[in-house]
Formats: structure tokens, C-alpha cells, sequence
């Protein structure tokens, strides 16, 4: 209950900080959430995607989680439903819809994910990133094996997955992409590993990198990690969304940060 009436509290503090676009005097992040943010249409492109979503939502199978992550507040037994799981885990649609605008808005060629799950998200990444690769870690076998069928049955071709713990993963993976162009980091919500995980990828970054933080509100933790990001030198604008952080690398940029309702 405690960790439930902190989550109200720091939403309700994100409601009176929030500014919408006409607050916003910084014309890259007003175009931000005029052509991102703002900018949702549901296209026809997702309706596969979200069939699969709905086939997770009713399944009735069980499987054997090997959750290498911070893992589910609600769910905390071994052998889950896949419903289940699909109902508490899932980026809801409009998130993914982002990660997908966000993509292709800055043309990411190099995305990384970190945490692939069911590989709803990853699906709308690469499609966002169409004429680049996605690559993604997973570390339960059996979420990455219905990840790789749904990606297998929509014929997405452009998606590298990787099965292991990210901290054993990362490095290889991030020498193999030699550059990361947007990197959306879910998976592990604990601030001692996010932060080691922005500084394993920071190398690989350059000045139009885009990095998504999952769940920066999800702990007292988390909420310290994102502070520490916000004030890294090389990070010079932030957008706290609530459910997700932006974080950009622009050096023509001075440093600051946005509270955004969109």
C-alpha cells in the first residue's frame, strides 16, 4: 500500500508541475510534442501487432519465468499465465505508439531494447525503425521464444534478439551495433543497474542519440536515478512524460528539463 499511495503522490505532483506545448519555449521540444507526442494516429500497420496483444490477453497458457529484472509488483510467483503476465507487463498501446513515433521521427537506424518480453513494444519499434535493426535482450527463455513467434508470424525481419542477463549481454551487443540511435531501457526498474546501464550505452551514444527511461516514477529508487541521469553532463535535455523519461544528448542545447502533459 505504501509503494501504491507513493505512486498517487508523485503522479499527482507530475499534474501540477506538467506543461502543455504552449508552455514550452524551447522550439526542439515544442516541435517534440507537436509532431511526437501529440502527433498519435492509430494506423492500419498496428493492427497486427495489437491482434497478437489481444491473443496474450486470452491465452491460457502457463509458463516458467526466469525474470532476471526487477520483476512484477502483482505477480511474484514463478510459474505465471501468459495473460496475466500480458496484462501487467505490457506497455499499454499508446506507449508503444510512441516508441514507434519516436523512431521514426529521429530515423533511428541502432535501437536498442532492453527488455524484449512478448516483443509487443519491439514490434512497434521496428516498425517505427523500418530501414534500420532493432536489437533486443531478453533474459527468460520462455517470454523470448512467444517473442520470437509473433516476430517470426508478422515476417519482421529486422529484429536481433539476444537471450541473457543485460549485464552480461550489453557490452557484445553494443559492439556489435557500434552506435545506438535510440535505446528504450525497461526491463530492470532498480536504480543501481539503470545507471549502469546508461553508462555502459553512454559510449555508443552521439549527439542525436534519444534514450527512454521506463517507469522513472516506478520507486524512490528510480526516481533518484533519473536525477542522477537528468544531471549527467552530457545530457542536456530531459522530458519527464510520468511513465517514460526522454533523455537527449544535444550539445547545441542548454541544459533543461520538461515536465510535459501531452
Amino acid at each position: 500500500m505504501g509503494d501504491h499511495l507513493k505512486r498517487i503522490g508523485s503522479y499527482l505532483e507530475h499534474l501540477v508541475r506538467a506543461r502543455t506545448r504552449h508552455g514550452v519555449h524551447s522550439p526542439f521540444v515544442y516541435d517534440l510534442i507537436t509532431h511526437v507526442l501529440r502527433h498519435d494516429v492509430d494506423g492500419p500497420e498496428f493492427a497486427a501487432i495489437e491482434a497478437l496483444r489481444e491473443d496474450l490477453l486470452e491465452s491460457d497458457q502457463t509458463i516458467t519465468v526466469n525474470d532476471l529484472g526487477a520483476g512484477s509488483r502483482v505477480l511474484q510467483r514463478p510459474t505465471r499465465a501468459v495473460s496475466e503476465i500480458a496484462r501487467t507487463a505490457l506497455k499499454p498501446a499508446a506507449q508503444a505508439r510512441l516508441l514507434y513515433r519516436l523512431a521514426r521521427y529521429f530515423q533511428a537506424a541502432q535501437v536498442l531494447e532492453l527488455g524484449t518480453a512478448f516483443g509487443i513494444t519491439t514490434l512497434y519499434l521496428a516498425t517505427g525503425a523500418e530501414d534500420g535493426a532493432v536489437h533486443t535482450i531478453e533474459g527468460c527463455p520462455q517470454t523470448q521464444r512467444i517473442a520470437r513467434h509473433h516476430f517470426d508470424h508478422l515476417g519482421q525481419e529486422n529484429i536481433h534478439t539476444v537471450l541473457g542477463s543485460f549485464r552480461s549481454k550489453l557490452p557484445e551487443v553494443l559492439r556489435q551495433m557500434g552506435r545506438v540511435d535510440l535505446a528504450f531501457i525497461d526491463g530492470h526498474h532498480a536504480a543501481e543497474p539503470t545507471l549502469e546501464y546508461f553508462g555502459t550505452i553512454l559510449p555508443f551514444t552521439h549527439n542525436g542519440t534519444v534514450l527512454v527511461f521506463d517507469d522513472i516514477h516506478w520507486s524512490a529508487g528510480m526516481e533518484q536515478a533519473w536525477r542522477t541521469i537528468k544531471d549527467h553532463p552530457r545530457v542536456t535535455v530531459t522530458v519527464d512524460l510520468y511513465d517514460l523519461g526522454l533523455a537527449f544528448l544535444r550539445a547545441e542545447q542548454a541544459k533543461e528539463h520538461f515536465t510535459l502533459r501531452y
